[in-house]
């Protein structure tokens, strides 16, 4: 056994000083083989995401990795499908109550780092598991202007330009860093950014139907997935560009 015993218990710290349950929970977030790519700029915050049906009996609008959060706060789950449900269950609780209990909306960072929070907690209970997500939020903040906001199964969370998860996450990295993300992307090179870099590291030309997109900007500032003719947008002109 890979954990040579120190596997059977979350709560165990290898000699090493690892938790190997934790690890496991950090490659589940691949197991979907579905890959997830943010950019961010002072101008737009986008998620693109890769869209699988589990069988082709599936109505496609019933499935989706991409969820509101408040009006201006969205997510994408990578990982495990069901997980990836509760916890944008959770971080909509997180945002409701906030909102009933101060009179305005959570702040997007404050809504990464309380979902962070619980993935943590989950990890300090031998008789809980963590969940098998990587959660990235994308949201408008009133005084930063556009964020993005990756967590993982570990209870790390952190803001990023850009950033990925998913089966492809390193290469995505690697790719992103190669490009130039800055914070002065127009919201079109935002989107052209993150569709190309996905279109890169999976090896695909994508129709409108093979991916989801959201957006945050600073004209629009309400959280805004696109649809199938404005996805289609985007990808003719993220071909003009190459």
């Amino acid at each position: 056994m890979a954990g040579t015993g120190y596997d059977r218990q979350l709560t165990i710290f290898s000699p090493e000083g690892r938790l190997y349950q934790v690890e496991y929970a950090l490659k589940a977030t691949k197991c979907e083989s579905l890959t997830t790519v943010g950019v961010c700029s002072d101008e737009a915050a986008c998620i693109i995401t890769q869209k699988k049906l589990p069988d082709r009996l599936v109505d496609p609008s019933t499935v989706t990795h991409l969820h509101r959060i408040s009006k201006h706060v969205g997510c994408c789950m990578s990982g495990i499908y069901a997980d990836g449900k509760v916890i944008a269950q959770r971080s909509q609780y997180y945002a409701s109550k906030f909102q009933l209990d101060y009179g305005y909306e959570m702040p997007v960072s404050l809504v990464a780092k309380k979902t962070a929070d619980f993935a943590q907690m989950l990890t300090q209970h031998a008789y809980m598991r963590p969940f098998g997500v990587s959660s990235m939020f994308i949201g408008w903040d009133e005084v930063s202007g556009p964020q993005l906001w990756r967590s993982d199964p570990a209870g790390s969370v952190a803001a990023f330009r850009g950033c990925a998860a998913g089966e492809k996450e390193q290469e995505a990295f690697n790719n992103l860093e190669k490009k130039k993300i800055t914070k002065e992307l127009t919201v079109d090179q935002v989107v052209c950014q993150a569709l190309d870099c996905l279109q890169t590291v999976t090896s695909s030309e994508f129709k409108a139907t093979d991916i989801e997109i959201a957006i945050v900007t600073k004209d629009n500032k309400l959280f805004h997935l696109l649809s199938q003719q404005e996805i289609e947008h985007y990808l003719v002109l993220a071909s003009e560009k190459d």
